[in-house]
């Protein structure tokens, strides 16, 4: 399914971004990045990626509302999306998967399972 090597990293801080950016490219994709919904939706319609990780509190659009356009929006409909969060209740949870995200992950997190979820993800 994956359209290109492209993992498009959707997190506003910075740092952690380009850490996640990093683990990106260690499981062998390309590493894009967007620091709020906005940009992450014009960056997903003008190069669809194999992959989108998706904070939940962003600055503009939270993340289930970029997740549910991403899944409306024909050229990222099946692109998988992993939720990567500090938020861990059962209920957000729930909600991620609701809208159509394809994994969860909770922050802090092991940045092996990252890469693993990656590269599982990709594949499908």
């Amino acid at each position: 399914m994956a359209l290109n090597g492209d993992v498009l990293v959707v997190e506003d801080d910075a740092q952690l971004n380009e850490l996640v950016g990093a683990y990106v490219e260690l499981a062998g994709f390309h590493y894009r990045r967007a620091l709020d919904g906005r940009s992450a939706l014009a960056a997903a319609s003008e190069r669809p990626p194999a992959m989108v990780i998706l904070d939940l509190m962003l600055p503009d659009i939270d993340g289930f509302e970029v997740c549910k356009r991403l899944r409306s929006a024909d050229a990222t409909s099946k692109t998988p999306v992993l939720m990567l969060t500090a938020l861990s209740q059962d209920e957000h949870r729930r909600r991620g998967m609701e809208c159509g995200a394809t994994g969860y992950m909770t922050k802090p997190f092991d940045p092996d399972e990252l890469m693993e979820k990656i590269r599982e993800t990709t594949k499908k």
